[in-house]
């Protein structure tokens, strides 16, 4: 299993051949369309991301490894595929590696600094916090 930081430079690798902010919107439209996301029963207020302009949900749950794996959802593709980079980062994880990344560099680290909205930079924030809140509750 790769570390979290090993994960990062990974995705980053993929963001790093695309020069324009478009074509980096589009891998992540094409990360989006990876994601399996939620069936509508799960799509609750609990599960949902506050802070996100779209509508957004994410579901931790802890493995008998004792380490974590996250389904996620959204109405926007390009979210959809922000939350799926959070997946491939956090599945698999433990706790204390999770909630020990500082969710604000993880956008500079792969690449996207820049590329997204304020609006979506804040909701990705958001979904990071929801997931560490979650984690040490």
């Amino acid at each position: 299993m790769n570390t979290i930081q090993d994960t990062m430079t990974l995705i980053k690798d993929e963001f790093s051949i695309f020069n324009e902010p478009q074509e980096k919107y589009v891998l992540l439209v094409d990360l989006g369309k990876k994601s399996s996301g939620l069936p509508p029963e799960k799509r609750t207020d609990k599960n949902k991301v506050n802070g996100c302009i779209s509508q957004a949900w994410l579901i931790a749950d802890k493995q008998t490894d004792d380490t974590y794996n996250f389904q996620t959802d959204s109405d926007a593709m390009i979210v959809k595929g922000l939350l799926f980079i959070l997946q491939r980062l956090f599945n698999g994880q433990r706790k204390e590696d999770i909630v020990s990344i500082d969710g604000q560099n993880i956008l500079d680290h792969i690449g996207l600094e820049g590329t997204i909205s304020n609006q979506r930079t804040n909701g990705f924030g958001a979904a990071i916090n929801k997931i560490q809140h979650e984690l040490v509750a």
